[in-house]
């Protein structure tokens, strides 16, 4: 048999593993021709038609339309130009699947009703001028009229940034912080915070961050499992208020030790692909209570 005549529709499908009825359907399109037909009309195809077959069913399993197959298979188009047009293509899908994954993730957690979940896909399809404008008026929100240069140390630090691939907990942890970054409760208690901390910085006989005390003086305390309601524990209150007013020190425990805090920055190291950042919250709620304890242990 003429080599050019070897295979029937049959065959092809066999070797390519192709239907009968999508080989006859490329073959009608013109991408893979026959080379010629038996006696009672039957097409037959050569070796050239099974490499064609082949590779047109690779290009149809990554995604490519068959206008697009043609024009490769006939050498119409570079098939690297295609290939990195595809990518492109394929890269856009692949963040709207990882947003939509996002979003419902997110709405299974939360159990959210229908008004939710279009809040939560809202947040999560914000271009990148959008999502700066509305973090941007968050910071504004915190730090407007403190214009100290540590101010805008921090509100840099503050600053989330979405790569242009997030993964898909990046995408869910945006969510969750622009929702917070809304919250208007939480936009008073990061401005307390803030003026607190300025109010600390204008009073000269305060020049220690009490984040630094508490870092170094009282995480010892807790991590040997003292107990903040002990004779002991006031030494470690001494210590402290020797350094710091203990009414201020008091309002600004209460308030930096809110877990929505926390949670804005655990939630900024996963979208800025930092590392989990260590939190003073169980150190700063234990300076709190050795503080509210009996007044031996706390000259006010």
């Amino acid at each position: 048999m003429d080599d050019d005549l070897r295979y029937s529709i049959g065959e092809l499908s066999r070797r390519t593993g192709l239907t009968v009825k999508a080989i006859r359907f490329y073959s009608d399109r013109g991408i893979v021709a026959p080379s010629g037909r038996t006696v009672s009309g039957h097409r037959r195809y050569g070796a050239e038609a099974l490499t064609r077959l082949e590779f047109v069913r690779t290009l149809r399993e990554l995604g490519l339309d068959l206008t697009t197959i043609r024009k490769v298979v006939d050498s119409e188009a570079a098939l690297s130009d295609v290939a990195a047009a595809h990518i492109q293509a394929l890269e856009v899908q692949i963040r709207l699947l990882r947003l939509r994954h996002a979003v419902l993730t997110a709405v299974t957690k939360r159990g959210s009703t229908p008004e939710e979940m279009t809040f939560v896909h809202q947040l999560a399809k914000l271009t990148q001028d959008e999502r700066r404008h509305l973090i941007g008026d968050f910071l504004a929100t915190t730090f407007r009229g403190l214009d100290h240069p540590e101010f805008i140390g921090i509100a840099r630090s503050m600053t989330p940034e979405l790569p242009d691939n997030p993964e898909v907990e990046q995408v869910e942890a945006w969510v969750e912080l622009a929702e917070l970054s809304k919250d208007l409760d939480f936009r008073a208690l990061m401005r307390r915070i803030a003026e607190q901390h300025d109010s600390r910085r204008a009073d000269a006989g305060l020049h220690r961050n009490p984040v630094a005390d508490i870092r170094d003086t009282v995480t010892p305390a807790l991590d040997s499992g003292l107990d903040p309601n002990s004779p002991e524990a006031g030494h470690v209150v001494a210590a402290l208020t020797s350094r710091h007013k203990p009414g201020d020190l008091l309002a600004w425990l209460d308030t930096v030790a809110d877990t929505r805090r926390d949670r804005y920055f655990e939630l900024l190291a996963v979208i800025n692909g930092w590392a989990a950042p260590d939190s003073l919250t169980p150190a700063m709620r234990w300076l709190s209570q050795a503080m509210k304890t009996p007044e031996q242990h706390c000259a006010t």
